[in-house]
């Protein structure tokens, strides 16, 4: 039993000593900001987790955008100014964002057709054999 005390007293030692950690709000906020840009190299990311240069400036940019006091709103305009809607991860269903909506329904609807016809005509040749 009283191995099992010392035990005990080891694990705990580091802890005693360990420093709490504590999150950063304005960096924070400068995360779920930067999750919602998609990153003008990688494409496929979003700048918070893109590693690219361009996504550390982005980054810093809204950083200092958010210390000069700018609303989140803001600072996304700011980067859609700059980059269009193709820098915003989510882009708008209206306007220039519209084609990457009704795109892929188009291209389902057309598939669609296609099979359609296809599977009409090869029904109507084994039907006369």
């Amino acid at each position: 039993m009283r191995g099992l005390w010392w035990v005990l007293v080891v694990l705990w030692l580091p802890c005693a000593w360990a420093e709490t950690v504590s999150e950063d709000p304005r960096q924070r906020q400068v995360l779920e900001i930067a999750e919602q840009l998609r990153c003008a190299v990688c494409q496929n990311q979003s700048v918070a987790e893109s590693q690219a240069e361009l996504a550390l400036d982005m980054r810093r940019t809204i950083a200092e955008q958010l210390a000069a006091g700018r609303s989140e709103a803001e600072i996304i305009a700011y980067f859609r100014d700059r980059y269009g809607d193709f820098v915003l991860m989510r882009p708008p269903a209206h306007g220039s964002g519209a084609p990457l909506w009704w795109a892929p329904l188009g291209l389902l609807a057309l598939a669609g057709a296609g099979a359609f016809f296809y599977l009409r005509r090869r029904i109507g040749r084994e039907g006369d054999a």
